[in-house]
């Protein structure tokens, strides 16, 4: 059984006429016939009644059309799906991400794809920070990811803005109601953090800021997330420093202090592998590079 011979044979039942059946396909009226009788014989049975005055399906014929629509409305849909992938409107792109950063730009992302591309699936990968992020999608198992350059070798990048960090204290701290604080205000806190392991940028910028301030981070828990890390600061285990954009996330117990040395504390972008050919992911950096002008790269 051909396909071209159940697709003449549903033209054929729709028209009851060979004739009109053989333009509708645009082919010769000889062939059309040939076609039937050739699944006829593959079927071994008849599938119209022929007369000079008119043509009708058989009881065959009738239970076979149902089935035959179903099969080439199937074929037109892989055929769709096809020429979609082809064309990256179709397919799935996997993400990854960390922090409140991560969130913000994920959500509207998100929506964005949705609303252009809805065959075009992300798959979302959270607590994926920035150091663990750039070399899964090095390494082909993240298309694109929510990272801060440098980023390894081979891997592009799409600066979104320099990011910039503050204190999250509990309410009833000292330093609460302060309009701005300083890193040596903060040397004999118990600090709430990320794991070393997860490559976090905060994590490296809350080290750094702490060393040049003089003092080691005495670290009371770690957290895997930054809802978790907030929660941890609102219980008064300690104090942390959150990227800026986190001051929407409102968490009883904590109040933000803006911290005097988090001014570009880290650059933030979007990274993937130079040499990647997927063409979902092509669509989807089209949309970035749309809703997200590109932010010039700090100096070194």
């Amino acid at each position: 059984m051909e396909l071209r011979h159940l697709s003449a044979f549903v033209a054929v039942a729709e028209e009851l006429h060979f004739g009109r059946a053989a333009e509708k396909l645009h082919i010769a009226q000889p062939a059309l016939s040939q076609m039937i009788r050739a699944l006829e014989k593959d079927l071994g049975v008849p599938l119209f009644e022929r007369t000079t005055r008119r043509v009708r399906l058989t009881p065959s014929g009738e239970a076979l059309l149902d089935p035959a629509r179903t099969i080439g409305d199937q074929v037109a849909g892989a055929r769709r799906i096809a020429r979609a992938a082809q064309e990256g409107t179709v397919g799935r792109v996997r993400v990854g991400f960390g922090g409140t950063s991560g969130y913000s730009i994920l959500s509207l992302l998100s929506r964005e794809v949705a609303d252009r591309h809805p065959g075009i699936g992300l798959e979302l990968h959270p607590q994926t920070y920035s150091g663990e992020a750039a070399l899964a999608v090095r390494d082909g198992e993240m298309d694109l990811a929510v990272i801060s350059p440098p980023a390894p070798a081979g891997v592009n990048v799409h600066v979104i803005r320099q990011e910039t960090v503050m204190a999250a204290v509990p309410s009833t701290h000292r330093l609460a109601e302060r309009e701005r604080v300083s890193m040596t205000e903060l040397a004999d806190e118990p600090f709430i953090s990320y794991a070393p392991s997860h490559g976090s940028q905060v994590r490296e910028v809350m080290m750094r800021l702490a060393d040049e301030a003089g003092f080691l981070p005495r670290i009371a828990q770690e957290a895997p997330d930054p809802y978790s890390l907030l929660a941890l600061v609102g219980a008064q285990v300690g104090i942390a420093l959150v990227v800026e954009s986190s001051d929407h996330i409102r968490i009883d117990g904590v109040s933000y202090v803006p911290l005097a040395e988090g001014t570009e504390a880290f650059t933030l972008a979007l990274g993937w592998r130079h040499n990647n050919p997927s063409e979902a992911l092509a669509r989807v950096l089209d949309i970035i590079r749309e809703i997200l002008p590109e932010a010039p790269l700090a100096a070194a």
